[in-house]
């Protein structure tokens, strides 16, 4: 007897699972299902599973195809199960290719290719319909997007578009893609909501005529490059009861939510201070240093270290000023500095594309003060500290992937629940404010 095993969440079993068991099966003699547990999606990222395990493991077992049934729990678990029921063959979808040769070892490792396209309409609950993004532009943080995707239960994104045809297929093809475009319209009627991932000065335009076709919308940083264009959208997704929402994948990361819950319950006494460092070096062949009016570190970076400001200080300050170092032939800000003046209280942005500083956050109060280490927008650890040294307070926290499936997971839930959430629209608003002052010169001094 040839024995096949294969393994997965199985959340709201739909078309595409059952093609997977389906070929599965196609390869032996006896299947064996492995579900896994709550704790272990927890553990390994996979986040939003709307069933519970009982429910998951009802609907393999309804379909007749597992002829036996176990729960995956830990890491490592597929080696222990496959020796100790002696397999002839894993089996696994095409998206995890690579990942699990290290069982070649000791069984045969088959690499399923995947149902490309699920319909809403093939899931078995529909309380939960599917989200069928599609995403804008085949770049880095676009590819990022998609895999980051599979760990958001209810989501599956469906194609890319791209006004260059030859990228967007390459792009859809390396993806195991649905789909690909070069005619926006005709892309935007394949899915319920779009990506966008295309350069910054592009954004407004996509994601404006997204909402006109009745499609949510979830829009890479910054969501526009003025607070007007922002506003616009907010509202003209309002009226349609439409989602959009800027993807600021550190405001939804569990370590800086709590972080910021710290920092505001009174523990460090009154803030007084936001100090916020996001620096990294590129190449300045790359798209974030080009001199074609959204380049630099200011519109690449600022959103990261203003979004922690604005969440522990509000947007109410009474000043701004920005100094900016520009020695390079593009002619763009390699660092910036971005000083705020609240009433009792004061803030600093440093953003950098071509200088390098340590990336730290720390939020300075009356009775101490909270310290993030680099990458702080990454939220993983966070001190507390106070005079007396014994009094630390160490807090730890998963940060999953690249993070970006939390914010596919807060969309995912803003969509169900039909509302947007009207304090982060406020600070995107507010942060395209801010970049529009500096792209017009306004209180910037420049360093050559």
């Amino acid at each position: 007897m040839k024995r096949v095993i294969t393994y997965g969440t199985f959340d709201l079993l739909h078309k595409g699972h059952i093609n997977l068991l389906r070929r599965a099966k196609a390869l032996g003699d006896y299947l064996i299902v492995g579900v896994t547990s709550e704790g272990y999606d927890y553990y390994r990222g996979k986040l939003n599973v709307k069933q519970n395990l009982t429910e998951r493991i009802e609907n393999i077992r309804a379909s007749g195809l597992a002829d036996e049934i176990i729960v995956e729990e830990y890491e490592g678990q597929k080696l222990d199960d496959i020796i100790k029921w002696n397999i002839d063959i894993f089996a696994i979808g095409s998206d995890w290719i690579g990942r699990f040769d290290y069982l070649k070892e000791y069984c045969q490792v088959v690499y399923l290719e995947r149902t490309k396209g699920i319909s809403s309409t093939e899931l078995r609950d529909q309380q939960h319909p599917l989200i069928r993004f599609g995403v804008v532009g085949s770049g880095r943080i676009a590819e990022r997007f998609v895999a980051e995707s599979k760990f958001v239960s209810g989501v599956t994104v469906e194609g890319v578009y791209n006004v260059h045809r030859d990228s967007a297929k390459e792009f859809c093809i390396k993806n195991e893609l649905a789909f690909y475009d070069d005619d926006y319209k005709t892309f935007l009627n394949k899915v319920n909501a779009v990506y966008i991932a295309s350069p910054h000065g592009s954004h407004y335009s996509y994601a404006k005529e997204a909402l006109m076709h009745e499609k949510h919308v979830l829009c890479e940083k910054p969501i526009t490059l003025t607070e007007l264009q922002a506003e616009e959208l907010f509202k003209l997704a309002k009226e349609k009861g439409l989602i959009l929402m800027e993807a600021i994948k550190t405001a939804y990361c569990p370590g800086f939510q709590r972080m910021v819950s710290c920092a505001k319950s009174g523990k460090i006494g009154s803030i007084i201070s936001v100090d916020a460092t996001f620096t990294k070096l590129v190449s300045p062949h790359l798209r974030e240093l080009q001199n074609n009016g959204e380049g630099g570190s200011v519109l690449e970076l600022a959103t990261y270290p203003l979004l922690a400001i604005f969440k522990l200080l509000g947007v109410g300050y009474q000043d701004i000023q920005f100094v900016s170092y520009k020695k390079n032939p593009n002619d763009v800000d390699l660092f910036t500095r971005i000083d705020l003046v609240y009433p009792g209280a004061l803030a600093t942005a440093r953003v950098g594309l071509g200088v390098k500083s340590e990336g730290s956050l720390v939020i300075a109060g009356t009775r101490g003060y909270v310290y993030i280490p680099a990458p702080w927008w990454k939220t993983e650890y966070f001190e507390l500290r106070y005079e007396n040294p014994s009094e630390t307070e160490k807090n730890f926290y998963k940060f999953s992937g690249d993070g970006l499936r939390y914010e596919i997971v807060e969309f995912s839930n803003r969509i169900a629940l039909g509302k947007m959430n009207d304090n982060i629209c406020r600070l995107s608003c507010e942060i395209a404010r801010i970049l529009e002052r500096y792209r017009a010169g306004d209180k910037t001094t420049i360093v050559m």
